[in-house]
């Protein structure tokens, strides 16, 4: 007996997982969350935390938040700086639009926003390592402490990470907004400014979600009755 099955490509926004590590010449996708690191000082850390990245005025890329999936990258940072003074945050990035700056030198290297995208990336054959440039730090989240001179700094960096990481966005209900948060059809949680993409089944009708793990339709009347899995 033949069954034919019908399906569609998941693309996971990354709000249910840490973030997808990419090996330094793939380019991240356009909804993807990905694992990055940023290299920073002491004193520059404490205030990234408590009040968020701001945009570098200058770089290879322009005007951005500069990161790097590679942890060398980030550990030269920043320049002429002292190892005992040198802290790498571990990344949660939302890059949106990406555009590939290569080679050197290229048209759009420091006009790219400009022209709607949301993050460059510049691939580790132009000069040596990877590094990516976004523009809105919102779309840039620290979730730890990758590497700090010694055990008391670190212990106190996260300490930091972790009462800036309880408070509630907006001075709401964390618990209604946390609600609000969840994708009522897959029931798994979405970013801000991230909805999941809902359509209607193309046999069924019934709505669904692209990252539903699976659908039935209702079962119709034919050979072999049953329920079709799609």
């Amino acid at each position: 007996m033949s069954v034919q099955f019908s399906g569609w490509e998941v693309v996971d926004d990354g709000a249910s997982f840490p973030g997808v590590e990419l090996t330094p010449s793939q380019k991240p996708q356009q909804r993807g969350v990905y694992t990055m690191f940023h290299g920073t000082s002491v004193t520059s850390a404490r205030l990234i935390i408590a009040n968020g990245f701001k945009q570098s005025t200058g770089g290879n890329l322009g005007v951005g938040v500069y990161v790097s999936r590679d942890k060398q990258k980030a550990a030269r940072y920043p320049l002429n700086c002292q190892n005992t003074d040198r802290v790498i945050f571990q990344l949660r990035v939302r890059p949106g639009r990406v555009k590939r700056i290569d080679p050197l030198n290229h048209p759009m290297q420091f006009t790219w926003h400009a022209n709607g995208y949301d993050t460059a990336w510049m691939p580790p054959n132009v000069l040596g390592l990877e590094e990516d440039c976004v523009f809105d730090p919102k779309r840039v989240e620290v979730v730890g402490i990758a590497n700090a001179p010694n055990p008391t700094i670190q212990a106190e960096l996260e300490q930091l990470l972790a009462k800036t990481s309880k408070k509630p966005e907006g001075g709401g209900d964390a618990t209604a907004a946390a609600a609000a948060a969840v994708c009522s059809l897959c029931k798994r949680k979405t970013q801000q400014g991230s909805p999941h993409i809902k359509q209607q089944c193309w046999d069924c009708g019934k709505n669904i979600c692209i990252l539903m793990i699976q659908h039935f339709c209702p079962a119709k009347p034919g050979p072999g009755g049953g329920k079709k899995k799609v």
